[in-house]
């Protein structure tokens, strides 16, 4: 799942947790989570002053089924659907309010949140766990080092540390398992999110190494994904498939996650770039890329790895297949970049601006954030590719009162 953080240097389960459950995970509470509780508000927040200077943001991140997305600012969080693009709500704090890591569950009223930001509301080596019925933290998670990012599913809460990660059952809060990582200041980690078991993806100790844990079948499976440093990886929703880039941001790989096999090798571009978010489509046809250079490329996937399912969905027209280089049929002659893979679409952004991207609803659309406040939604051809189409803009920067 996408996001970004700054660092100094859809239809839910209604039922992900029972009355009995949530007075588990906090006895002093006695909420149900409302996985609708994003659809109407009770309590609208009251708009910001024309004399309150525009909130920096700290953190952007869409929810599981990228339906919605959570900013993290300097004064507190707030929570904005997609499609339609409006702000459902948000939470600002009198003082300090720096909100470094916000989480989503879905569309559920629990998130977690960590303290960010010159001015943090909470420690930034604690995970609260926020009822946002209660408009108020339920329970707490302590550390000895800061927490670099949270994973949410309904049936776990995945911390990530500068080298370890701990995994707990959502319910009792009861720590399962520990990783080791090699130093992971991103936070880096990918967890799937369909119904069937967990697979979880993070760094492994070795550089252009990564873990993946799949608990079903108890078993650990290490890949050398890249030469460089992991800089960027996403799983597919079924957890089947892991797309991976390296510190280089050049080349794309995506593995089968079963076996660690390479299914397929795409190239963003020839020059070095930092890449700041990789995202499936809901069937695995395509893959969206954001980098540093601005620009968003989709790429057509050729993957038989899906389960029977995801293909089943897959459109009946398949992608147009990534354009190769027109000297590709010398490619043993030439060096591998004229063989490469390339975009199907592309989408120009300001470059230098940190983006990310996911797929949207609408067929063939995606949804790009930046951290500087701005919401796109592009759509791009499926069959001719070339530059996609602009559909919206927004800047969600702006005060409450000019949605």
């Amino acid at each position: 799942m996408a996001t970004l953080s700054t660092y100094p240097n859809s239809n839910p389960n209604t039922n992900f947790l029972s009355p009995s459950d949530q007075s588990n995970l906090n006895r002093e509470s006695s909420s149900e989570p409302d996985p609708n509780f994003h659809s109407a508000l009770s309590n609208p927040p009251q708009s910001l002053a024309p004399s309150v200077p525009l909130p920096s943001f700290l953190h952007l991140s869409f929810n599981q089924d990228h339906g919605c997305f959570a900013a993290g600012t300097d004064h507190g969080f707030r929570i904005y659907n997609c499609d339609p693009f409006r702000e459902i709500f948000r939470r600002d704090f009198d003082r300090g309010g720096g909100i470094g890591v916000v989480e989503m569950l879905f569309r559920c009223n629990i998130l977690a949140l960590v303290g960010g930001g010159s001015d943090p509301q909470y420690p930034p080596n604690k995970v609260m766990i926020w009822d946002d019925h209660q408009s108020r933290c339920i329970s707490e998670l302590s550390f000895r080092s800061e927490v670099r990012s949270v994973r949410l599913r309904r049936d776990r809460i995945i911390v990530v540390l500068e080298q370890k990660i701990f995994v707990y059952n959502f319910v009792d809060l009861k720590l399962l398992h520990q990783i080791e990582t090699i130093a992971n200041p991103k936070g880096l980690c990918a967890v799937s999110q369909g119904a069937g078991s967990l697979v979880l993806v993070c760094p492994g100790l070795q550089k252009g190494q990564v873990r993946v844990e799949h608990y079903a079948s108890k078993r650990t499976k290490f890949i050398m994904a890249h030469d460089s440093r992991i800089a960027c990886f996403a799983l597919s929703q079924d957890g089947q498939l892991l797309a991976t880039s390296s510190t280089k941001g050049t080349l794309v790989r995506i593995y089968k996650t079963a076996d660690g096999s390479l299914l397929q090798e795409v190239r963003r571009g020839a020059d070095r770039a930092e890449i700041y978010s990789l995202a499936f489509s809901s069937n695995a046809q395509w893959l969206a890329v954001s980098s540093d250079k601005g620009t968003v490329h989709v790429f057509g996937l050729k993957l038989n790895a899906a389960s029977p399912a995801t293909t089943q969905s897959r459109s009946a027209t398949e992608p147009v297949a990534s354009p190769h280089s027109s000297l590709s049929f010398i490619k043993g002659v030439l060096p591998k970049y004229f063989s490469s893979e390339w975009s199907v679409a592309q989408f120009r952004l300001v470059e230098g601006s940190q983006y990310i991207v996911a797929f949207g609803h609408q067929k063939n659309t995606v949804v790009i954030l930046g951290i500087d406040g701005s919401f796109y939604r592009c759509q791009f051809d499926p069959v001719n590719g070339g530059e996609m189409t602009q559909l919206e803009y927004h800047s969600f920067l702006k005060p409450e009162a000019a949605f």
